[in-house]
């Protein structure tokens, strides 16, 4: 797996602030993943108190985007982080019409057709959320319990105390990509408006909020609404 380029520049960052630790739990947690489920095609690391994802991706697929549907509109990372529970998802399941639908149309249009969500706790205390995103339905069935050992997670839904370090440094800093206002940008907004059943200015903090806790750019997950919620009609 290699890393998409915004997770890149923020390793790149962290390295020159003498920050290793992170970028090298990463790179470990990628190798053993895909040791272990080869149909793995993605994943991400996202820090619950830094609001920073860090992806990476054996696919060409925009995978990195998955993670700003969920921050959107809720999904399984999400639950993950609010319950502390181990989350398996399969895009072959039986979902009610509002269940996750925009992150559940995002990853089949992904080629997604798993997800596997392991919160990592400290103190009894969410602070990540590992996400791996299988190519096939049985991508990480029956393999739970090594993936949880391999990223720091116990699969039975609560977890280590795990010691990977995640850089506090990095809190007040803006995740890479600026916001363009655009009309792609400004057409998501409206599409957001109504499905999330809110006004254009929250739609928009909510978009905005999501693209920098996704680390991609507004202008490519507003692209990645418009291209799902064009599916749907």
């Amino acid at each position: 797996m290699e890393p998409l380029p915004a997770t890149l520049e923020t390793i790149q960052e962290l390295t020159r602030d003498g920050d290793t630790e992170l970028a090298a739990a990463l790179a470990r947690m990628s190798l053993d993943v895909v040791k272990i489920a080869p149909e793995c095609v993605g994943l991400s690391l996202s820090l619950v108190e830094e609001g920073l994802t860090l992806t990476m991706t054996a696919s060409d697929q925009p995978i990195g985007v998955l993670d700003g549907f969920q921050y959107l509109d809720d999904g399984p990372c999400q639950r993950a982080a609010d319950d502390g529970d181990v989350v398996a998802w399969d895009n072959d399941s039986v979902l009610d019409e509002t269940h996750w639908r925009l992150f559940a149309e995002a990853s089949t249009a992904a080629g997604v057709c798993s997800t596997l969500s392991l919160p990592i706790l400290r103190r009894d205390t969410v602070v990540a959320v590992v996400n791996l995103y299988g190519g096939t339905h049985d991508a990480f069935d029956g393999r739970h319990q090594e993936l949880a050992s391999a990223c720091g997670a116990w699969a039975g839904g609560a977890t280590t105390n795990a010691d990977l370090a995640f850089s506090t440094s990095w809190a007040a800093r803006e995740a890479p990509g600026k916001i363009h206002r655009n009309d792609t940008v400004e057409q998501a907004v409206g599409v957001l408006a109504v499905l999330l059943e809110v006004g254009p200015e929250e739609a928009r903090r909510k978009l905005q909020e999501a693209a920098r806790r996704a680390a991609v750019a507004v202008a490519t997950l507003a692209a990645a609404v418009l291209e799902v919620t064009r599916r749907e009609r």
